[in-house]
């Protein structure tokens, strides 16, 4: 805080009063060069980010949250403004609980493109103080998806180069 006195006024100025705060959500399963790509990229956009692992009670994941949260933790421990969480449930109401008005999607293709629009859209529908923002994938992890890394993984090929250089699958 910060203080600014006038001769019959003391103004209080509170730093940070308006948080930039993003949600970049996604199964993680497992986290991949273009994810962390995503995030870094996002970085000078937000005063903060999650990274949030959504969870669906039906449906099982290849590898499970809690190794999928350690590695996203480990991705991004060098980064004191991101911070990996899990969530069920609509990514919307996981926003408002954070207190988030951003959520963050990567772009590989056309394809992506035309799926994430129109959920964006549905979320703008549902709460309308939540934009989304989308960033353009590197050309070099366009080709990068988890479920090609979750294949060559299960038929014990090498991932190291799919995969952020701090973790171990």
């Amino acid at each position: 805080m910060s203080f600014l006195s006038d001769t019959n006024y003391v103004f209080i100025f509170a730093q940070n009063h308006c948080m930039k705060i993003a949600v970049f959500p996604g199964s993680f399963d497992p986290v991949t060069r273009g994810h962390e790509s995503i995030v870094r990229r996002a970085l000078p956009l937000f005063d903060q980010i999650i990274v949030a692992v959504g969870v669906n009670v039906d449906k099982s994941g290849y590898f499970p949250v809690e190794k999928r949260l350690e590695w996203l933790n480990q991705t991004f421990s060098d980064l004191p403004q991101v911070s990996v969480e899990s969530y069920n449930g609509l990514t919307v109401d996981f926003c408002k609980k954070m207190n988030a008005s951003y959520i963050i999607r990567g772009l590989r293709t056309s394809a992506d493109f035309e799926f994430e629009r129109s959920v964006a859209q549905v979320n703008l529908k549902l709460v309308p103080d939540i934009e989304t923002v989308f960033l353009l994938t590197l050309p070099e992890y366009v080709m990068v998806t988890s479920s090609i890394v979750r294949e060559v993984h299960r038929h014990g090929g090498n991932i190291d180069q799919f995969i952020p250089e701090n973790i171990t699958i």
